[in-house]
This record gives C-alpha cells, structure tokens and sequence, in this order.
C-alpha cells in the first residue's frame, strides 16, 4: 500500500515533472538512476503509467497517481464503462483506484464513494480532481461504519469487494470477501432498492443466481480473458448474459436449454468454432450455437457444416479431423512449429506439444477435444 509520504512526495511540483520526463524510458534503469531523486517512486509510476495507457487511458492521460496494489486490482475501463446502472445517486462502498466511480459519475448525478484506507481515500480524491469528475465525493470510511451511521437514500449501491484474504490468499465465495455483502443485506435494502456487486471472473454463476435470484447476471469477457461476473439485484431477472466487449453479447434465461446434437460425424464438419469464454463461464454456449453449429459441451468446440454467422467467438475452417493417436502424430509431426488449442481435452496444451514434440510456432494450428468417449485433433487451415 502506498504510505502517506509517497502521496505527499508525488504531490510535490519537483517529482511531478521528473515523472513526466521520465515516462518511456525502462523503469529498472529509472530505479537505479543515482541523479534522480526519489529514484524508486518515479519508477514505480513510469511502470504503471506505462501499463495504465492500455488499462486505464483516462489515467494515463490526466498523468494520475497510481498505487501499485490499487492498480492490479482496479477494473478496467472497457469493464467499468459497461456497467448499466443509472440514476440520481449511487453508493459506491468500495473505491479502490476509483474506475468503477469515476465511470459511474458518467451515469449518475452524484457519487459518494467510499474507502477505508486513508492514503488511497487522498489518492482517489486527487485523481477525480486531475480527471475533472467534480459530482464525486469521497469519504475515508468502512462500508460497515458508513451503513451503521447513513440516513441517506440512494438509488443503486454498487460493491466491488476485496477478494483477498489478509494473508493475499484469492477469496471466491462472496461471503469470505470484504465487505460481506450477504451480511450487509438488510442494511443496503434499507438505503437502496438497486444493488451492482462486481465478482472475480471464478466467480460461480449459479451461485449468483443463488444469492440474488431476480438479478441479471453478466459475463464480461475482454481479449479471450473472462475479468468479471457482475451481478445486478434489481428485480429485473434472472437473466444471465454473456458479452465479449467489444464483440457482442448474448442472454438466456436460467435454466434455458438446446436440443443435443447427434452423433458426432467427423466428415460432415468444415468449420470449427471456438466460443468466447464469456459463453463458456455464463454456460451458454450450446443455446448461443443453436442452430449454427454442433456442440456437445459448453466447454467444448462447436462444429459447423457451413461457415456461422452472428457467433460469439472465433471460426475457423476445417482441414481434417481424425482420432487422437498421439504414437503416430509424434511420428509425424515431431520437431515441427505449431499452435496448440484444447478444450475439453484432459491434457494442458503445454503438455501435449512436449508429448508430440512439437515448439511453438505458426506453422501449424492444432485444436484437440474430447466427445462422449472418444479424443480428436483437429487440423485448422
């Protein structure tokens, strides 16, 4: 965490400009550059600065203060743009580096937001003033300390929590995390009709659904990574909804379901589909494929007669399929470049390209996968 004497010094006009001047060149040289002063915490911001203008470009730009920890745990703002939440004021319980408020205040008159640790609290008001979100207001408070002592109402309360234990342990399940927002139900459905609460992409669907049975539930995939599962308690569900940012989306009704396909005829097939893991983790492939291409699994690929159009993922046509005999591939294609896809295969790619002796490379493009009982690999011009 940074502590109140790094704040005060990136305050400071003179390590303010050594940062701007600083910025492109490599962040270890900058640490071990004897002429600069305060070596170590310029760096620390180049580094970040550095990665901000891919994650977090309204950062880079306004040249915002960024802690490191507070930075890894930050959204995006591809992810903080697509929340859909909107009204007159919000209560955010859980600022952080402030993304998720500073893109809220695009779509609410008013914004309090909180934070417990002192220094980000400074850190976070600072960046809104560099950013000019002047309809954010920040107080240094616990969720649990602000809910005790607010007479306030709010239209939508909106919770990202801490997901890691006080010994940097990853924590899952909802009630582990910090604020326990199972516990503090009572207490936000006293000051708010409309709760947002933002998940770890591990984060189980059904369990949303569980815990928040008439809210929507959204995927948010970015660059074929699942980042978050956003649950919306608003009465408006259940609805569960994949989206690839950037690609599209799709939703279904809990519990919604495709008919099977039929047996699996490697022949037919000219085109393989490879559906975005935001489809994957809302287990929505086999209703989103319906129609377009064969699925046996919504973690397996989907497999089409015809090129698919309207697919949320990547196509792929076909050269062959044909069983996995991994004794002949060896045989044939040891020492070879190759790509490696797998889904619904017991083997990790990195161990089958050790297995068939291939390297990495562009040379070829393998994708291999389990049906019923029976392994396949399939060969992608």
């Amino acid at each position: 965490m940074m502590t109140p004497e790094q704040y005060r010094l990136l305050l400071t006009p003179e390590v303010r400009r050594t940062v701007e001047e600083q910025i492109g060149r490599d962040p270890a040289a900058i640490a071990l550059d004897k002429r600069i002063p305060h070596a170590a915490l310029v760096a620390t911001q180049v580094k970040y600065l550095a990665r901000a203008r891919t994650k977090l470009p309204s950062y880079y730009e306004a040249r915002c203060i960024l802690p490191p920890l507070a930075f890894e745990q930050a959204s995006s703002e591809a992810c903080a743009a697509r929340k859909s939440c909107s009204g007159e004021r919000v209560l955010d319980l859980t600022c952080g580096l402030g993304v998720d408020a500073l893109y809220l205040s695009k779509r609410f008159r008013e914004v309090i937001t909180l934070e417990r640790d002192a220094t980000l609290a400074a850190v976070a008001g600072e960046n809104f003033r560099r950013l000019g979100a002047t309809n954010i207001r920040v107080i240094n408070s616990s969720a649990e300390a602000f809910l005790a002592s607010t007479r306030d109402h709010f239209d939508w309360i909106y919770a990202d929590p801490d997901r890691r234990s006080a010994e940097g342990r990853k924590l899952v399940r909802l009630e582990d995390c910090s604020p326990d927002i199972p516990k503090l139900l009572p207490e936000l459905r006293r000051i708010a009709p409309n709760l947002c609460v933002k998940n770890s992409p591990l984060f189980d669907v059904g369990e949303a659904l569980r815990l928040f049975p008439d809210s929507r539930v959204e995927v948010l995939s970015l660059g074929d990574e699942c980042k978050e599962v956003v649950v919306y308690d608003d009465g408006s569900g259940p609805l569960v909804t994949a989206t690839a940012l950037g690609r599209g989306s799709f939703s279904a009704a809990p519990g919604e379901t495709a008919p099977p396909p039929g047996r699996f005829d490697p022949e037919r097939y000219g085109y393989l589909v490879i559906p975005d893991v935001s489809l994957q983790k809302a287990r929505l492939a086999r209703i989103h494929l319906a129609g377009k291409a064969d699925i046996w699994s919504d973690n397996g690929y989907g497999f089409a007669v015809e090129e698919p159009e309207g697919v949320l993922g990547r196509t792929f046509a076909v050269e062959s399929i044909e069983p996995y005999d991994p004794k002949r591939l060896k045989r044939e294609l040891k020492g070879r470049e190759a790509e490696v896809l797998k889904r619904d295969f017991p083997l990790a790619a990195e161990e089958l390209m050790r297995r068939l002796g291939l390297h990495a490379g562009a040379g070829l493009r393998l994708a291999f996968t389990k049906i019923g009982n029976d392994f396949w690999v399939i060969r992608l011009k």
